[in-house]
């Protein structure tokens, strides 16, 4: 709840390259939390545990816990590059959809609960 609410509060302010660049950060930690706190569910209801956070965001799907899948996807491939790489084209992408992803860990957390 923490990281969501951290990651919120980066959004409100004006846009900077620093800010872009802590909101991304955030984002990276709203995304890593997500998808292991759907393993630990998984895991305490004794289901099968998912191993990546494409398959644990279809599982949560699956489980109702998460209602826009497509969101999601998206989510892991934006994720997968930036990751992997830094391009400041490819980071104000990322920036631009954070409002998007932070409604997707929102409801989440939400459904989680």
């Amino acid at each position: 709840r923490q990281a969501v609410a951290n990651l919120n509060a980066v959004m409100q302010e004006p846009r900077t390259d620093i800010v872009r660049d802590c909101a991304i950060k955030r984002y990276e930690l709203c995304y890593e939390l997500s998808w292991k706190s759907i393993q630990e569910l998984l895991k305490s209801e004794g289901l099968e545990i998912c191993k990546s956070p494409k398959r644990c965001f279809k599982e949560a799907f699956q489980q109702g816990w998460i209602e826009d899948e497509e969101g999601f996807a998206e989510m892991v491939d934006k994720h997968n590059l930036t990751a992997h790489t830094y391009d400041k084209e490819l980071a104000e992408g990322v920036y631009q959809k954070i409002n998007d992803y932070l409604q997707l860990f929102e409801s989440l957390l939400k459904n989680m609960s």
